[in-house]
């Protein structure tokens, strides 16, 4: 869909109606600027998949028009897929210090650091790309340095909140820019997109500060080795981590590779402060007295091959849980975890270890706001228009009835899926089309190359295994000149299956024997008569469905 005329466009490629990869686009006559471009991981059906990202088909499209990506804060959700989206489309990027720092560390991965133009920005900073002028003010979130955008177009003004909470006492004295939400919603917003995780939540959202004292709690009560885990980019969290090790004598490990570079980074640009001589190296751990040494790991959603898991099962090259040593799982499993979870400390209790984890712990508090502070962005914005976004859908409608409550018309709250466009020309605001939006996989090496073809197969395969035949035919009169030799994975053990085994080859000889000497001459009707007739045998006998794979060779 092309925009025609001097309009104002705003669309999602990626945050609503899911949790994860958020990018948002604002588009204004010839000017687009992209918000975000985030990831997220696959679930138990993408088999294989290592990474999801947003389809920019459009912005490839537009590739002329798009001047600048401006990203919110550096959570993977909203970082994610930029190394992926400037490959594609190498544009500027603008984020506050820490984002940029973490940004650099997935560029550099990729080896794009040197040619990607990166711009530091704060709640201090004036952009204009074309005829959209672009400012910033400060929110609280569960990692530093998190921006709420103002974008003044010819429409008026439409304000991105990105993730946020209203915390009074944050552990780094970054304070909510309360007083500059409300100068902006006296000016007049227009369209106000808001972050929608916690709209089922009522109240408000605990502070950080308040984990600090528990944590400090659980590491003076330990008796042997501290192995806490919780998410690497929360800095506060490391922060309140390291002030619980300094108080109560211990030195901290880090074991984990996106834990190591967090921690540098948040330690080289100032966010997070250890003491000199506190942190050890791995190797040196095993080496410090049991009740001296806290051991900071990565893993706190069950990932398999996260440093925590590989603890949990014994396969860590460098350390061990033993009997008696404390775990503190200082973060709640996102949604779609908790078996993975679950099953790492069921594994840690076997260990021996003593387990401090869930809510009951208080060793976590959310990151983003809860009804009460959601009702008060609104609040403080006064929008005409409201967009909730980042949140599945019932996080959307719940938003939205927040909205309705503290006076925004029904009809001027519009719930979006990916791709929908909500424009604004001349006073005239509605719902018009969509724009391509979806999802991209990465696996391995590919990116996008890997479909819903691919993925049946896949799911085919790890459901019922493979079943190939090999059939050997005389090039000269298409006789079978050997008995077809059959070879099972995943479907049924070979050895305890001779009966059957022996079947199969007899029914691929009998259907071979059927066929008329002009079909015997093409394989592509051999196959499928192969297929079709041992599919319909096969779950006669077995209710199993095995992709079955002919294979000819003429001699």
């Amino acid at each position: 869909m092309k925009m025609t005329g001097d309009r104002l466009w705003i669309a999602a490629l990626g945050g609503v109606y899911e949790i994860g990869k958020n990018m948002y686009l604002l588009q204004y006559a010839e000017d687009i600027i992209v918000i975000d471009c985030g990831s997220k991981f696959p679930d138990e059906t993408l088999l294989g998949i290592d990474l999801i990202i947003p389809d920019i088909s459009y912005l490839l499209s537009n590739i002329d028009k798009v001047r600048a990506l401006v990203v919110t804060h550096g959570h993977e959700d909203h970082i994610g897929g930029i190394p992926y989206f400037l490959k594609q489309l190498n544009i500027p990027v603008y984020a506050s210090r820490l984002t940029l720092g973490l940004i650099e560390i997935k560029l550099k991965e990729h080896g794009l650091l040197r040619q990607t133009e990166l711009h530091c920005i704060d709640t201090e900073s004036t952009l204009n790309f074309g005829s959209i002028t672009t400012t910033f003010f400060r929110t609280n979130h569960s990692i530093p340095d998190c921006l709420g955008i103002v974008f003044d177009t010819p429409e008026g003004t439409v304000v991105h909140t990105g993730d946020f909470k209203f915390d009074m006492t944050p552990v780094n004295k970054q304070y909510p820019d309360i007083h500059k939400m409300a100068a902006i919603g006296e000016k007049g917003v227009k369209f106000l997109l808001s972050e929608s995780t916690n709209a089922e939540r009522p109240g408000f959202t605990p502070s950080e500060r308040l984990v600090g004292a528990h944590l400090e709690e659980a590491f003076q009560k330990a008796e042997n080795r501290i192995f806490i885990s919780t998410f690497a980019s929360n800095v506060h969290r490391l922060q309140q981590i390291v002030d619980a090790a300094e108080h109560t004598g211990r030195k901290i490990a880090l074991l984990g590779r996106s834990m190591v570079n967090v921690v540098g980074v948040a330690q080289e640009l100032g966010y997070l402060h250890i003491p000199e001589g506190m942190l050890v190296e791995t190797a040196e751990a095993g080496n410090v007295e049991r009740d001296k040494i806290a051991i900071l790991c990565t893993g706190s959603q069950g990932e398999p091959m996260a440093a925590l898991s590989r603890l949990a099962n014994s396969s860590h090259r460098q350390l061990e849980i033993s009997r008696g040593d404390t775990v503190l799982l200082a973060a709640n499993p996102i949604p779609g975890n908790e078996r993975n979870v679950s099953r790492i400390v069921d594994n840690l209790y076997m260990l021996g270890a003593r387990v401090i984890y869930g809510s009951r712990s208080e060793l976590h508090v959310s990151g983003h706001g809860s009804q009460e502070e959601l009702k008060l962005m609104l609040t403080l914005m006064k929008p005409e228009y409201f967009i909730p976004i980042h949140g599945e859908y019932r996080m959307l409608h719940h938003h939205s009835l927040l909205a309705e409550a503290v006076g925004v018309k029904s009809e001027n709250i519009f719930i979006l899926k990916n791709g929908e466009i909500v424009e604004s020309n001349g006073g005239d605001v509605r719902q018009t089309g969509r724009i391509t939006a979806g999802q991209i996989f990465v696996d391995g090496l590919g990116i996008g190359d890997i479909g819903s073809v691919v993925l049946r197969d896949r799911r085919q395969l790890s459901a019922d295994g493979i079943l190939i035949t090999v059939i050997t035919l005389s090039q000269s009169d298409g006789r079978i000149l050997n008995e077809p030799d059959t070879i099972s994975r995943g479907f049924v053990y070979v050895r305890n299956s001779d009966t059957l085994m022996e079947e199969i080859n007899q029914l691929i000889t009998a259907t071979l024997q059927k066929m008329s000497t002009a079909d015997l001459g093409q394989w592509n009707i051999i196959k499928e008569t192969i297929k079709g007739t041992l599919s319909k045998f096969l779950y006669e006998r077995t209710k199993r469905r095995p992709m079955i794979l002919p294979i000819i060779i003429e001699v």
